[in-house]
């Protein structure tokens, strides 16, 4: 089997949109940067997120049953870091950006390329994450954006 530095490595080959997924209800709020965002289908609109069981972003989503993924424009490298860093408390992760609220009350960061409100409909349990089956109940986008990527640990601003 594939050590899981290895895995890693061969992981960081893949180009990845970079998000932040938030969290506010009466729970409390949680930031972070995730990578591993996608689509499941339209039928109903549903993504899934991967959050590390041992996050906090994990509890606060799973508690207040809602969750918005931000995806960031090509000129919010900074704000990927600060929600990335493990050190950064919640309030200076939500202070690194503007948000706007649409359904569910978690922040959708201003400026972004698009934001996806969600419901958390399903969670399953794979290894050290958690996935979350959500539900999009709304979305807004801010057109003219260039996109953000992570690829190689690095990242790239992509048009």
């Amino acid at each position: 089997m594939l050590d899981k530095n290895a895995f890693r490595h061969a992981m960081s080959h893949l180009p990845t949109a970079v998000t932040i997924v938030t969290s506010n209800g009466s729970c409390g709020a949680a930031a972070c940067t995730v990578s591993s965002v996608c689509s499941v289908t339209d039928d109903p609109p549903t993504l899934l997120v991967c959050i590390n069981r041992a996050s906090n972003t994990n509890s606060v989503i799973r508690n207040n049953g809602s969750l918005c993924v931000s995806i960031l424009s090509g000129e919010q490298s900074n704000i990927a870091m600060k929600c990335a860093n493990h050190q950064a408390s919640v309030e200076e992760r939500l202070a690194s950006f503007d948000a706007d609220v649409l359904v569910t009350g978690s922040p959708a960061i201003v400026d972004s390329v698009c934001c996806l409100d969600c419901r958390v409909d399903n969670i399953v349990e794979s290894g050290t994450h958690s996935v979350f089956f959500c539900q999009v109940l709304s979305y807004k986008a801010f057109a003219g954006k260039d996109a953000l990527v992570y690829y190689c640990r690095n990242y790239y601003r992509v048009p």
